[in-house]
């Protein structure tokens, strides 16, 4: 096999134009940019505002099959796309969101794409950016500081340390922190209570980032935030501490997109970053309204398998923001498919026609899923240079038995010029209007019965199974008033089920909820599932002992 520069490697040798003429392309003005450096700036509120009232262009959502370690390049497929459809000669952009730190030097990686389908500048963006991450969780923790510098000083909410569900949140992968006894020390350290740590990407604070309409909306929002409870078990929200004005002030200038470029420097949009299985895993509506307003083609992604990011996308991010996207891209890969198939990681670059065909139940479990919500679905092979033209071709064909088109795509290797024929397939797509959007549920169901219904519609499941103390918290937040908020399902990626090493399509078993959370500033409540964490923990080999600086100052080991 040949041998090929690393992602980091093509980053480095790209042509990054000033950031001032990527904004040119769509028409924006230089005074409307908020420069970070040459290569990257945030645009002004004034622009955003001001864009209200032009048409939108088509949206398209990249969404894949049930990861799997040996990857399926979605955010790879997804720029590629963008670069194939500027190839074609079409106004289009990408929307994508911001890497966490956590993956970056744990286990997945970065968020910039890969091969020659990248954003750039690559290591400013998965690490540190434009610092939104870390506006977040400042704004996080300045309500967690708030809340307990309220109990300190005579607690006239009295709120109950008992029932605070609001806890801190850090930008790193750290399972020490996920449970945590604060407070000790004395009485002028405040009271001594049990809490924890999530990740910053699982905050709410990010999901209000990332669905709120306005800088207004989200200061209404972070208002509504419910912290936790008094004594007597009513909910205690975030405006009643004041909390709301602050936070939004620290959150101003996060709140403006972030504008980069990919490797074929054509315009994105980078912004906001909620993980897929823990949180609701779209970029911002705010971004996404916008690039819609300025290109005729809009490329966004929901993040892991379509069982978590596009139903989220649609039950969630849709449904708040009256966005409908025109099409869903679903990507695969080979090796994907083969260890869906039973196939050993080991053995993925031998070919195996049986294992993609037998493996190839879990792409049609997502055709079907995503065929549910009224968007037409292509089907994108994301091809990688060991692949073989049986194994595409077994792809291809089980696609079209399902009526299905399928289109090999070689972004990863030859950029734009290698996805034109996706390109092409999904414009066409987008342009017969054939979208009939609609969500999965009504908001009447109850709370239980949206849980159960994505469980068995999505997911294969017989039924949702929970303890008395889970049901009761259910109960809690429709006497509440809670009823009408959609589900953001926490549960692992890899799996239909809530067992990771249960992969392909699995039917018929039980999903299993150990907590309830409710999210009444994102406007949704969280059921986390099996033995998810909303606070992941790095692997045994984490990336980051590969990462440094060389003899030049330049980072080393990313990717």
């Amino acid at each position: 096999m040949a041998s090929y520069p690393s992602d980091l490697e093509i980053a480095n040798a790209a042509y990054k134009k000033p950031i001032e003429e990527i904004a040119d392309l769509l028409d924006i003005d230089s005074d409307d940019l908020i420069r970070y450096g040459n290569d990257k700036a945030k645009l002004s509120t004034k622009i955003v505002n001001s864009l209200s009232k032009k048409k939108n262009g088509k949206l398209i959502l990249v969404t894949a099959i049930s990861p799997t370690p040996a990857g399926e390049g979605k955010t790879t497929t997804s720029v590629g796309l963008v670069d194939g459809l500027c190839q074609i000669g079409k106004k289009a952009m990408i929307c994508l969101r911001e890497p966490s730190l956590g993956p970056c030097f744990g286990m997945k990686g970065g968020a910039a794409g890969g091969g020659h389908a990248q954003v750039i500048p690559m290591t400013d963006i998965n690490l540190h950016f434009t610092g939104d991450f870390h506006a977040i969780g400042a704004a996080h923790n300045l309500l967690s500081a708030l809340i307990d510098n309220h109990i300190h000083w005579e607690n006239k909410l009295n709120i109950d340390p008992r029932r605070i569900t609001w806890k801190r949140v850090v930008d790193m992968n750290d399972r020490s922190l996920r449970d945590i006894t604060s407070g000790l020390g004395g009485i002028g350290n405040g009271i001594p209570r049990q809490s924890g740590f999530d990740i910053t990407v699982a905050s709410e604070i990010m999901a209000v980032f990332c669905l709120a309409s306005d800088i207004d909306d989200l200061q209404k929002r972070i208002g509504n935030i419910v912290i936790g409870y008094t004594r007597d078990r009513e909910p205690v929200r975030a405006k009643q501490l004041n909390a709301d004005g602050a936070i939004t002030a620290l959150l101003k200038d996060a709140f403006q997109p972030n504008l980069v470029q990919t490797l074929e420097n054509n315009p994105a949009f980078m912004h906001g970053g909620p993980f897929a299985n823990i949180a609701h895993g779209c970029n911002s509506v705010i971004s996404t309204k916008t690039a819609l307003k300025l290109a005729d083609y809009v490329v966004t992604e929901a993040g892991f398998g379509a069982d978590l990011g596009a139903e989220k996308f649609f039950d969630i991010k849709c449904r708040k923001s009256g966005l409908e996207p025109d099409v869903v891209v679903l990507v695969a890969t080979t090796k994907a498919l083969k260890m869906h198939g039973g196939v050993k990681k080991e053995d993925l670059t031998e070919e195996n026609v049986g294992a993609v065909s037998k493996g190839c139940q879990n792409l049609e479990r997502h055709i079907k899923n995503i065929e549910k919500f009224g968007v037409p679905v292509v089907v994108a092979i994301n091809d990688y240079v060991t692949d073989t033209e049986k194994e595409h071709s077994a792809i291809i064909n089980y696609c079209k038995n399902l009526g299905i088109q399928c289109t090999v795509s070689s972004h990863w290797e030859k950029g734009g010029q290698g996805a034109t024929e996706l390109a092409t397939e999904v414009a066409k797509v987008a342009d017969s209007n054939s979208a009939e959007f609609k969500t999965l549920y009504d908001d009447e169901l109850s709370l239980w019965e949206k849980t159960k219904l994505i469980a068995q519609s999505i997911y294969g499941a017989s039924d949702i199974i929970a303890d008395k103390k889970v049901r009761n918290q259910f109960k809690k937040l429709e006497d509440d008033g809670f009823g009408e908020y959609p589900i953001c399902m926490a549960k692992t990626q890899y799996s239909f089920s809530t067992d990771p090493l249960l992969m392909g399509a699995p039917s018929g078993h039980d999903v299993p909820i150990r907590e309830v959370r409710l999210s009444a500033g994102a406007e949704f409540v969280v059921v986390v599932c099996g033995e998810i964490m909303t606070m992941p923990g790095l692997p045994r080999v984490p990336a980051a002992e590969a990462i440094g600086l060389d003899e030049n100052n330049e980072i080393t080991g990313l990717f």
